[in-house]
């Protein structure tokens, strides 16, 4: 399984849950026992318990740290939802998404956010989960081929599409997996596969916030390109990577120049299928 660090987490998935309406399917208003599969740093999770309120939520990772994270980002002044799977609240723990450190049936609910897409056998885990769902599972997965994006500096959108087609190439699991998902439900046994798109809309304009301010100079130093080294370099030779972060520099000073003046602008929109399916 590929992982992730927390900052990552953090810049992809920076609002992606401003809008809840595609967790509709999820009906997790009636829900008891939530667990969130692949939780990271838990952002996901809060939003379940927030939905759910009259449930227990728990959120399971294989990355002690990111579940460390997660916990911190629990521990507020106001946070009174600790609690463990005999008390409605928040828990988090470590275990493997192939093998749940859970009875049959613990669950009415079992959900994962951007999961199968960095498993190398999705199937084996949607199984996992079955066994430890009574009633719902749901996947929400993106569709990493089919990402759009528009930007004020004029060589940003075909440099990304470049580096993606270059880094879904080079991946060793299927990212752009999205609505694929319900073949795999299927396969598992599920009934009543359903899928909705639900497409993460990320913008940036003034008056930029830090993590705005963040992501354009990670551009300008190649930090933002070297996140995927190892991928890219599966696909590239060593001058095609060097090449290509050499113009991904080129771009971020350009868009660190427009920010520096008030005029960059960027939105990315990420396609994510929301499916559900009954044990």
């Amino acid at each position: 399984m590929r992982r992730f660090t927390a900052d990552y987490l953090e810049r992809t998935r920076r609002g992606m849950w401003e809008s809840r309406e595609a967790l509709a399917p999820l009906d997790l208003d009636g829900r008891r026992r939530v667990l969130d599969v692949g939780c990271g740093t838990g952002e996901l999770t809060r939003v379940l318990a927030e939905e759910a309120p009259d449930a227990t939520v728990v959120g399971v990772d294989a990355d002690t740290d990111l579940l460390g994270a997660a916990r911190d980002a629990h521990d507020d002044p106001e946070g009174d939802r600790e609690g463990g799977l005999n008390g409605h609240g928040i828990d988090y723990c470590a275990g493997d998404a192939t093998r749940l450190p859970f009875p049959d049936d613990a669950f009415d609910l079992v959900v994962c956010q951007a999961l199968l897409i960095n498993l190398p056998e999705p199937a084996a885990a949607v199984r996992e989960f079955a066994r430890v769902s009574s009633e719902l599972i749901a996947a929400v997965e993106p569709d990493n081929a089919d990402v759009e994006v528009t930007s004020t500096v004029d060589s940003e959108a075909p440099l990304e599409a470049r580096v993606r087609e270059a880094y879904i190439a080079g991946v060793e699991t299927d990212v752009a997996m999205g609505d694929r998902v319900r073949a795999v439900f299927t396969e598992a046994g599920l009934s009543d596969v359903r899928s909705r798109r639900y497409r993460h809309e990320k913008r940036v304009e003034p008056p930029y916030s830090e993590a705005d301010l963040r992501d354009v100079a990670r551009k300008a130093s190649g930090d933002g390109i070297a996140d995927h080294e190892a991928e890219l370099r599966r696909e590239l030779d060593d001058d095609g990577y060097d090449a290509l972060r050499r113009k991904w520099r080129e771009m971020g000073r350009a868009a660190a120049g427009q920010a520096a003046d008030r005029e960059y602008e960027r939105v990315e929109w990420v396609p994510f299928d929301v499916t559900v399916g009954r044990v």
